[in-house]
This record gives structure tokens, sequence and C-alpha cells, in this order.
């Protein structure tokens, strides 16, 4: 067994010399960008760490599932007399057919999980020195990787708070052209449609999860439902006072407070986590993103709830964390495909 130990003694590096089958750790403490830089400079260094991440030693084949396959000068091929396929460590994750070297992707997945706000396609692609549209490709994978793969229940030991948010910008603040028009409410002034703000419901367990869901509109079939999805039933939930929520105590222990009357607190009935919440959504769409379409939005959803939900980990275990969820693959052209 041999230890390396960096300069400033902050990574360090088991490597145990085992056969292909047995597991072969490389246990790293990033404390920033440049630690995760100089330890990546050679794509070999970069795959034979991600395979660590993904297999911990023990290589599958991403076509057929077959264990113990053979090591090629490229990669793997399949044990599976009946697949018998080559395939990489790269095949089935979102570096699937990608030609930006690992140690970018690395780079591009700790700036964006690491930015409380998110960081923009051109603020990326001047950082990594790659193109705005790349850096595009690049973040929505990113973004498919943070998707939650299950549905998560909360409240089952804790109070969850509920709330709706609208994005979107003030009619006041639009152009003339811009606003909704007085005579044909489904118009601009311009004669364009209009659209209103962005509906988003959110569900946050205290000192835990938040959920999110980006729906056509805030009513009690889209609401309530989501709601029933996500907390299990006799848990305690708190709202303010729209008439949405009021049938909620049929099913939970609900309890609301009054904003129209200035009430926000009273003893621990509040939806302050959530608020909290928001405005840190609200300032990242805005203050980052500026504009995000209907067709993405969701995408960029499951960004800020998977940031706040690893909020308690370091920014070396949340880069981990996150490369263990990679196995999603999305190609430029379903992303770029329009809705039927």
């Amino acid at each position: 067994m041999e230890i390396f130990i960096s300069p400033d003694c902050s990574c360090f590096i088991w490597n145990y010399d085992l056969n292909l089958s047995q597991q072969k750790p490389n246990i790293m403490n990033f404390k920033s960008l440049p630690q995760l830089l100089d330890y990546f400079k050679e794509e070999a260094t970069c795959i034979e760490y991600y395979e660590q991440i993904r297999w911990q030693g023990e290589p599958t084949c991403p076509h057929c599932g077959a264990e113990k396959p053979y090591r090629t000068t490229r990669g793997f091929k399949c044990s599976n007399n009946e697949c018998y396929k080559k395939f990489t460590v790269k095949v089935g994750t979102i570096f699937h057919n990608s030609k930006i070297p690992l140690r970018i992707w690395f780079a591009a997945i700790w700036l964006a999980t690491n930015h409380k706000k998110g960081i923009s396609s051109v603020q990326l692609s001047i950082d990594l020195n790659i193109t705005q549209k790349t850096a595009w490709f690049v973040l929505h994978r990113i973004r498919e990787m943070l998707k939650v793969k299950s549905p998560q229940m909360l409240g089952e030991n804790n109070m969850v708070e509920v709330d709706e948010a609208y994005v979107g910008g003030k009619e006041a603040n639009k152009h003339k052209s811009k606003r909704r028009s007085y005579t044909d409410k489904a118009l601009k002034n311009d004669g364009s449609p209009f659209k209103d703000k962005k509906v988003v419901v959110g569900l946050i367990e205290r000192g835990g999860k938040v959920v999110l869901k980006y729906v056509p509109r805030a009513d009690k079939k889209n609401m309530v439902s989501f709601i029933e999805n996500h907390v299990p039933k006799d848990s305690t939930i708190y709202s303010d006072e729209a008439s949405i929520y009021k049938k909620l105590h049929k099913t939970y222990n609900h309890d609301s407070v009054k904003h129209s009357l200035d009430v926000y607190v009273i003893g621990n009935v509040h939806t302050n986590t959530i608020e909290n919440f928001w405005s840190v959504l609200k300032r990242g769409l805005y203050g980052v993103y500026h504009q995000v379409s209907d067709k993405h939005f969701s995408r960029y959803l499951d960004e800020f709830s998977a940031r706040f939900n690893a909020r308690n980990l370091s920014s070396n275990d949340r880069f981990v964390k996150f490369l263990n969820d990679s196995e999603s693959v999305l190609s430029y052209n379903r992303l770029i495909k329009k809705e039927a």
C-alpha cells in the first residue's frame, strides 16, 4: 500500500495495488476548485476516479448488467456472450458521447453545485474556456443528474410547510406593449399571447428537504394531489390562509397563519422556512438566469432543490454525492425537442 499526501496536507490518496475484481479506492478530500483541477490533470486520472465512484471497484456492463467485464485498452468489454459489447465508464451517464474532457465536466459540476444561486452558461463558458452553447448543454445534463429519481416523502417525523410561489416580472415593470391588454386578457398590448407568472408549489420539512413542482395553476387539483404524493397522512402541515389548503385538515394536522392580517408567526405555526427558500430561488432565477422558458423550468427547480437538500454536506461530499447520481442520459436532440 502506498500513501500520498498533497503539499498542503489537504488531500490524502490511498492506493491499493489490487486486481480488477478488488476495490481500488481513491479517497479524496477536495476543499477548493484549484485543488480539484490540480489533481485531475490527466484524463486517465479522471477515468480511474470516476470508475471508483460509479462502480466501487466492481464494474458492471451498462447494457445488460453483467458483472466482471474484461478490461481493454480503451475501457471494458462485457463478459456476457449474448451482449459482449464494449463500453467505458461514461456509457449510460451524463458524460455519454461527450467529447468534453472529464476534467472540465468535474469543474462544471463543482461550480454548478457549490454556487448557492447557480451559475449561468455565459459565466461557465468564460470560467472553463468552452463555448456558451456547450456550457448550456453541460448545465442541462448536470440538472438531469440532479433530478430526484423517486418521490420523496416528507413529514414522517417532522413538521412540513407548504406554499406557492409566482415567478415572473411585475406588470408595472414591463414595457407598455408587453403588458396585459385591458380589452382582451388573453393578449398583450402588442397583440401577442399573454403568459401569466409561473406557479411553483413547494413543500419543505423543517430542518430537512424541499420538494418543488411547476404546476399550470394554483388550484386544489394541482396543489392537494402534490401534497398527498409527498406527505404521509396524519403529518403536521402549516400553510397560509389560501382557500386551496382548507381541506387539508381532513387528512393532516393542518394549521395556518393569516398573512392578510399581517400575522406571520403563532408559536410553531408559520411558513417562514419555505419563504426563505423562495427568496433564494427567485434571486437565482432573476439575478443569474434572468429568464427561464416554460419547457426547461422544471429542470431549474430540480437544480435548486438538489443544491438545497445537500446544503449540510461539504463541497467535496456534495461533489461525490452528485457523481454517484450521474447515471442519467440526456441527448442534445431530446433536450431541444419541441414539445407536442
